[in-house]
């Protein structure tokens, strides 16, 4: 069995969700780790555990990120992280996956499934061995009790439910 963590100098959580259901607003987390065990080449056996901060949510803007951190959204004082543990990663066909889960949010957990793809394994300058993942998905914001809303004056929606999630991760081997 091979354990691996996360290098979060090479490795991006981003999501994306609708803003007034014309144009995507992005976000990332700027703080998280992962864990990964596995005995498999190819990872079809892996376990995994992944932490986010909310405090470290970022979409650029100071007010945006400012108002996610509050109780209306995220509640970051009393719900300091987002987690993630895995409970099977299927493999389909070639380098791609089926990722399911316990994601949690706001004291709230709900099973995700999310696509993966394995990019591949490299040995990198400082003879560190990695493993490449690119993870998506979407979740429903409001299923983890993110439910702040606003009705613009022509009767439309400010903030979609639907989030988009994009992770491009590399994990190093650890001896």
């Amino acid at each position: 069995m091979s354990n691996y963590i996360l290098d979060p100098m090479h490795s991006e959580i981003t999501f994306k969700v609708k803003h007034l259901m014309i144009t995507n607003v992005t976000g990332s987390f700027q703080n998280f780790s992962a864990n990964m065990t596995a005995a498999s080449e190819d990872f079809s056996d892996a376990a995994i555990s992944f932490e986010a901060a909310i405090a470290s949510i970022s979409t650029g803007n100071e007010q945006r990120d400012t108002h996610l951190k509050s109780e209306e959204f995220f509640d970051a004082t009393n719900f300091p992280t987002l987690n993630f543990v895995s409970s099977a990663l299927t493999k389909k066909a070639g380098s791609n996956y089926t990722l399911i889960g316990n994601l949690t949010l706001k004291g709230i957990t709900k099973e995700v499934t999310l696509d993966v793809e394995f990019g591949g394994t490299m040995t990198d300058f400082y003879g560190q061995f990695k493993a490449g993942f690119e993870i998506s998905g979407t979740i429903n914001r409001s299923e983890f009790g993110l439910t702040w809303s606003a009705v613009t004056e022509a009767g439309g929606v400010v903030v979609s439910d639907e989030v988009k999630l994009h992770m491009a991760v590399q994990m190093i081997k650890q001896a």
